[in-house]
């Protein structure tokens, strides 16, 4: 997408700040490579599969089958990385997290804190917004049985340091299971970050050095976890009063 084809978000005109509308189509840029990405063959043959043969229930619909970019406030003082996509949920939808029971309990939580502006999510229209927070994951496109390989999350580990690099004033970082939470760690250590070992748990909190944000972990609000009392909400809920908190300091 060229920069004269870009349509200017809502406030814009021409005499905005011109390093706002840069970050805008930078933004705008990354999310097209994501979604144009079709690096990891598996994957790419996986999701598009899933979205021609679709779920029953959701036989009328559209899906999505691309890679998933990153949603929410580009402000964020809080950066909240899952795993990936769900086969029916954001893959269907295309946005993180929405139409499926993890977004149904990650964002029921959001907006309990006022970082939501409402507690469902169920399609990329239906006027969700998120205040000082921005969601992603290790991997943008659906794997098999919820299980990217190494190699898999390597691939997508760019788009997340662009992310990253973009958000530019986050102060925290809430890792949605054990597997985000290592990834995170592992981006830092290759910046050249000393990190020492940190074990997940859930409602662990590490600062990781001077410069860098915290890291917060949380088990991960998939169906396996809350439908077997692993996760329950007043558990999630801990975690993002804490991180509304800790931002408050």
């Amino acid at each position: 997408m060229s920069a004269g084809s870009l349509s200017l978000p809502l406030g814009y005109s021409s005499e905005n700040d011109a390093l706002e509308l840069s970050a805008f189509q930078q933004w705008e840029g990354l999310n097209q490579r994501i979604i144009a990405c079709r690096t990891c063959t598996r994957l790419t043959q996986f999701r598009e599969e899933v979205a021609r043969v679709k779920k029953r229930a959701y036989r009328d619909w559209e899906y999505w089958g691309k890679p998933v970019p990153g949603f929410g406030d580009h402000q964020a003082r809080l950066l909240v990385v899952g795993l990936a996509p769900g086969a029916h949920g954001s893959n269907r939808t295309g946005r993180m997290f929405t139409g499926d029971s993890s977004g149904e309990f990650l964002y029921s939580a959001l907006n309990k804190v006022g970082m939501a502006n409402q507690a469902s999510a169920l399609h990329r229209d239906d006027e969700l917004a998120l205040t000082d927070v921005f969601i992603t994951a290790i991997c943008r496109c659906v794997p098999p049985d919820n299980k990217p390989t190494f190699d898999e999350v390597r691939n997508c580990q760019p788009y997340l340091e662009a992310e990253m690099k973009l958000l530019n004033g986050y102060r925290g970082i809430v890792a949605l299971g054990s597997l985000a939470f290592h990834q995170i760690i592992s981006v830092f250590r290759e910046q050249g970050h000393p990190i020492g070992r940190l074990d997940f748990g859930h409602n662990a909190f590490y600062e990781l050095g001077e410069g860098l944000p915290w890291l917060l972990a949380s088990y991960h609000p998939s169906r396996q976890n809350t439908q077997t009392g692993r996760l329950t909400r007043e558990m999630f809920d801990a975690v993002w009063l804490r991180a509304r908190d800790l931002l408050k300091d």
